[in-house]
């Protein structure tokens, strides 16, 4: 299988997670690919008509792009039922784990658009922009405050792969933030994911 792949995406990590935990690593080969807004990557356009990384193509030709589609792939195929799925099969446990999923998805696209306008001269930002994408960070923070308890108590799967990266892209591109300030619990279940050996290999590199 063959990945396109960058070690800024915080899509690409939560992929990269996901293959650590399943140990797939030396079964996908990773390609560099930088793909941006304004300037189209044609070699990922060849596979992926949205031009977005990650991009998976698997052994017999099929091409995967979404990080949770890829994920919930490779966890179907490769997962050796020696422990808990990644995602979980049905229940309560899928409900709980797609919900936290896409808390930190979304908190994910709320940063990158964020991170986008800031980005810009001062002349062409929008201050209401600006004001909402702190909002909804801090509200987002709220309700994972409110579930950092049970997130500890539950086993790893595909919530705490979101939750766990949008928190490391905050500290990555928003270390002025201080998203830690006010949330404890967030803070003390984030310490113990970090130094899980698959988020430790993907770390984020401004490369």
């Amino acid at each position: 299988m063959k990945l396109h792949w960058s070690s800024r995406s915080p899509y690409v990590r939560k992929v990269m997670i996901c293959v650590y935990e399943l140990g797939l690593a030396d079964k996908i080969e990773r390609i560099p690919s930088v793909v941006s807004l304004t300037k189209p990557n044609a070699e990922v356009m060849r596979y992926n008509p949205l031009g977005r990384i990650p991009t998976l193509i698997l052994d017999d030709g099929r091409v995967l792009h979404e990080s949770l589609l890829i994920c919930e792939y490779l966890d179907s195929q490769y997962n050796g039922k020696l422990f808990p799925p990644l995602l979980p099969n049905k229940g309560e446990a899928r409900w709980t784990a797609l919900r936290r999923h896409a808390l930190g998805n979304g908190l994910l696209d709320a940063l990158l658009l964020w991170r986008s306008e800031i980005g810009k001269p001062v002349a062409r930002q929008t201050p209401e922009w600006l004001t909402t994408f702190a909002l909804k960070t801090r509200n987002a923070l709220e309700v994972m405050e409110a579930d950092a308890d049970a997130l500890a108590r539950t086993p790893f799967d595909i919530g705490h792969v979101g939750i766990g990266t949008a928190l490391a892209y905050l500290d990555f591109r928003f270390a002025d933030f201080g998203w830690r300030t006010g949330h404890p619990r967030t803070d003390a279940w984030m310490q113990q994911f970090l130094q899980r050996e698959s988020v430790v290999k993907t770390t984020f590199i401004d490369a």
